[in-house]
């Protein structure tokens, strides 16, 4: 890679971190200059691009967190490499490890068990966000993935941009543009062997990717945000819906007042997981719970049970729990 003389190198970091401003406030709100922020930091070059971008932003006011699962030979390395570099910054680290060995899907057990520590970390040393650095190549891998699983408006939404504490600052960006600010600011990083390793569909799919021209990730980033703006208008027409019922306040109750099938979709969603927040419904099994609904059918869903009821207006269901079944002796 050509070096940039030092002028000429200082203007381009400059130009990156108020671009990088400018995306924390969208995400962060008005107050985005005055909080505290913890960033997770696996070592690889988007996160430590994403570190150092908030760093000489708003220098003293984050901390930095890389979670070692100790899945891999050189996690530990790796940890410790994102420590250093934390000390010879000034900037708080803690390296998180699990309590007890990942177990089931290995890369779906892994990330709950990430997302878990770092909470819990954030929550300890008063941070009032945790930035990640998905980008606009993730953001696109994503798209794909849920278009393979038949996903709607709320799966295509893929990775939001803010999702309660955790903020994304950076999915208008791409990954070589972060490769080139951690190059360009002379950062230390590794590379993630698992990224390579054809046996996850992700990196199967990135592979993929990296050589097709056809797919613009800005154009998906723009308009998995556009989506994610639908999926919320969406869920807060369901609470207005649900709002004009008689019996709103009772979470056993369906009503169907003619609405379209996306938002009679999310009620009957919302009104199982208020019943239990523990159910997770995939497209198809929802569209078949309705399916029995409609047809007057007995629906049952886990330990739920949806019946018809009678009504003056329109139509109407109540949720119950099924019975336990007897045990034979």
């Amino acid at each position: 890679m050509m070096q940039l003389p030092p002028k000429q190198k200082l203007v381009a970091d400059a130009d990156a971190v108020e671009r990088f401003a400018s995306d924390l406030a969208l995400v962060a709100g008005p107050d985005w200059h005055r909080r505290h922020y913890g960033v997770a930091v696996s070592g690889g070059p988007d996160s430590m691009a994403l570190l150092w971008l908030a760093t000489s932003l708003l220098p003293g006011q984050v901390d930095a967190a890389t979670v070692d699962h100790g899945l891999r030979r050189e996690s530990a390395d790796e940890a410790r490499m994102v420590a250093g570099f934390c000390a010879r910054e000034h900037v708080p680290h803690a390296t998180l490890r699990p309590p007890a060995p990942i177990r089931g899907s290995l890369q779906a057990a892994a990330r709950a068990e990430r997302y878990r520590l770092l909470d819990a970390w954030r929550k300890a040393n008063g941070i009032d966000f945790l930035l990640t650095a998905h980008h606009a190549d993730d953001q696109l891998e994503t798209i794909i993935m849920r278009l393979n699983r038949s996903s709607g408006v709320g799966g295509l939404a893929a990775i939001r941009a803010r999702n309660g504490a955790v903020l994304r600052p950076l999915l208008g960006w791409r990954r070589a543009e972060l490769a080139h600010v951690a190059l360009n600011a002379d950062l230390p990083f590794v590379e993630d062997s698992t990224n390579a390793d054809t046996r996850f569909d992700r990196a199967r799919l990135r592979r993929a990717l990296a050589s097709q021209t056809i797919i613009d990730a800005d154009a998906a980033a723009r308009s998995a945000r556009w989506l994610a703006e639908a999926d919320e208008a969406l869920d807060w027409a369901v609470r207005a819906a649900i709002g004009c019922w008689p019996d709103a306040d009772d979470i056993a109750i369906i009503r169907d007042r003619a609405y379209p099938p996306e938002l009679f979709r999310r009620i009957v969603e919302q009104r199982l997981k208020a019943n239990d927040p523990r159910l997770g419904l995939r497209g198809i099994t929802l569209d078949g719970v309705i399916a029995a609904m409609r047809a007057g059918r007995r629906a049952m869903v886990g330990s739920l049970l949806i019946d018809a009821i009678a009504t003056d207006e329109h139509r109407a269901w109540r949720i119950s729990t099924a019975p336990r079944r007897k045990t034979r002796r």
